[in-house]
């Protein structure tokens, strides 16, 4: 989604030839090779294939795959978006072949160095030339780092670019109605962080207090199974206690954002979900101690929930009657790609940006 958003801008100036590698680590075709088609983007130039593994394995492979295409087509810029094992690569075989380095999305902290989001966060925006942020907090989280103000660059949130273009195609697909359900009386749920998933007594708590919200509220408890957990359910023997929640394949981008767009409410451990319910004006309840992304519970749109989850239905209860309708924070307004495109393309016309070695040439 934000890379869609990144080369449109890029292909709409005119000026820059774009190479998409895409890496393959979230191979499942609903998460993957569907969403090119979602989003209007072209097949990848090259396709690394890297697939899944441990963190470790994962990261190690997609260094191995990504350096010598790197090396092959010595690019003035290596983009590299969000906080996955893809993104931490792409940053390491940019920074070592001294190629200047984009991140978009930076800044993000959770102050929760558990999560491997975490620590590619982290690396990723110490071995970055150029931080292009999304919210105010960022650019705090970096200059208290001690990145320098001049590489810092707050042009708002290109997930948001991408939601706003294709949220009315989105609706005409009708999927609530296709799935028998009435906008406003449904509750979506995603769940696919390891603090959720891989224990099999906090998961199994997460369900009961998931049917307990479906029978407290009336709503329908809706649940598309990312592949990490349904089989986690499966290995921990937990197929039974989904009995009561109305669970469906992984969608693919428009489909799942015209669901959410229809929602009552929203129950997520995802971080680009408390942002998109922000813009869409969803309530959203997000099944961790903390986030990345203050700004959704500055608006008020967004609230933490790791308490006991036997109090889990009587948030959702609340959640239900709170809409407040769309929220757009600062720059939250489709054009945050353009921003990006319009710095980086009046640094590559002067020759000179300002990066980890101070100023460098672009000749």
């Amino acid at each position: 989604m934000k890379a869609a958003a990144i080369m449109r801008a890029f292909s709409r100036t005119g000026e820059v030839e774009q190479l998409l590698v895409h890496t393959g680590q979230h191979y499942d075709d609903k998460l993957s090779k569907e969403m090119f088609e979602d989003l209007r983007l072209p097949r990848p130039d090259v396709d690394l294939g890297i697939g899944s593994g441990s963190h470790g394995d994962q990261t190690g492979r997609a260094l191995m795959a990504l350096e010598p295409v790197i090396e092959e087509y010595s690019p003035h810029w290596v983009f590299t978006v969000g906080d996955v094992n893809s993104t931490l690569a792409a940053a390491l075989v940019g920074a070592k072949l001294n190629i200047p380095v984009a991140h978009v999305e930076a800044g993000l902290r959770s102050g929760d160095r558990t999560m491997p989001e975490e620590i590619n966060r982290l690396v990723t925006d110490r071995l970055s030339d150029a931080l292009f942020t999304t919210e105010p907090s960022a650019n705090e989280n970096l200059l208290r780092e001690g990145i320098p103000p001049e590489q810092i660059h707050y042009v708002g949130n290109v997930m948001i670019d991408t939601l706003l273009r294709f949220l009315e195609p989105a609706r005409s697909l009708e999927i609530p109605h296709k799935l028998g359900l009435t906008p406003g009386e449904y509750v979506v749920v995603t769940l696919h962080r390891p603090g959720n998933v891989d224990d099999p007594a906090r998961l199994g708590s997460i369900l009961a207090a998931l049917a307990e919200c479906g029978a407290l509220t009336g709503c329908e408890i809706v649940l598309p199974l990312h592949p990490r957990t349904r089989e986690r359910i499966e290995r921990f023997g937990l197929k039974e206690a989904l009995g009561r929640l109305n669970t469906v394949q992984p969608m693919r981008y428009l489909e799942f954002l015209g669901l959410m767009d229809g929602a009552g409410a929203v129950i997520t451990d995802s971080g680009g979900i408390q942002e998109e319910t922000t813009v869409l004006g969803v309530p959203c309840v997000t099944l961790r101690p903390s986030t990345e992304r203050p700004v959704t519970i500055v608006e008020g749109t967004n609230r933490l929930f790791n308490e006991d989850l036997a109090g889990l239905a009587a948030v959702i209860s609340e959640s239900l009657g709170s809409s407040r309708g769309p929220v757009f924070p600062a720059l939250w307004d489709g054009f945050a790609a353009e921003r990006i495109a319009a710095l980086v393309t009046e640094w590559d016309s002067s020759h000179v940006f300002r990066g980890r070695g101070g100023l460098v040439s672009q000749a």
